[in-house]
């Protein structure tokens, strides 16, 4: 029996595992990758709530913040842990980042020269052109704060961080109706670790974060990092 049925036993007989005390998810590695694999149970998203056989980079970092715990799940991925996909926290620079306030914290500025990105988040055409949703959402204006990859030195931390990936999106705009800049997301742990559900390796896993970074500065659309702190 593999390791991601066993943890799913796990739970089934023994109840909620304690992820992030065990090493902020490392028994998730080896996990299988896959794209949106969590949704609302029902239309326009049937994906299950809450799963352990399959994560992307979000759900991955959400579901080891939570614990595994459905409850803590919702209020991670819903604002007012309201569950509907229209009060999903879609956008990690508009809507998670902002209603999961009391959960984490953008830290960068304690680790380097900080730049800000503008963005423009506009869930209204994005939902039209990418769901075929009619919804009343009004543009929002955000200014992203960062560090620009010539500006990442060294991280000495001795506590886990999230790490946003920054791009700019702007050729994809008139694809998905609006614009984007954080791309991807994983745990940088104390030792340089990065832990992350990886859509190129096809699983969760852990690389050297410093090497991971020197792969993405190849891309010039790859803009730099966002160091997110956990409150709890």
């Amino acid at each position: 029996m593999n390791k991601y049925i066993l943890l799913l036993v796990s739970f089934l007989v023994g109840g909620c595992l304690d992820v992030r005390t065990a090493y902020l998810g490392e028994c998730f590695l080896g996990v299988p990758y896959q794209e949106s694999p969590l949704g609302e149970g029902v239309l326009p998203d049937a994906d299950p709530v809450i799963r352990f056989d399959a994560f992307d980079c979000v759900t991955f970092v959400e579901t080891v913040l939570a614990d595994c715990d459905e409850n803590k799940l919702s209020q991670i991925r819903y604002k007012d842990g309201k569950i509907d996909f229209l009060n999903r926290n879609h956008f990690i620079e508009s809507d998670w980042l902002i209603n999961n306030a009391d959960k984490v914290k953008n830290v960068s500025a304690k680790y380097g020269s900080v730049v800000q990105k503008n963005i423009v988040i506009d869930k209204k055409s994005w939902l039209k052109k990418v769901h075929n949703i009619d919804a009343n959402f009004v543009p929002i204006s955000v200014n992203l704060e960062y560090l620009p990859y010539s500006a990442v030195k060294k991280i000495k931390t001795t506590n886990e961080l999230i790490v946003l990936f920054v791009a700019d999106n702007s050729k994809m705009r008139d694809k998905i109706g609006t614009d984007l800049a954080v791309v991807h997301m994983g745990f940088l742990l104390p030792n340089g670790v990065l832990r992350h559900a990886s859509s190129d390796k096809k699983a969760v896993v852990d690389v050297d974060f410093y090497q991971y970074l020197q792969e993405r500065m190849k891309n010039n659309n790859n803009l730099g990092i966002v160091l997110v702190e956990i409150l709890k």
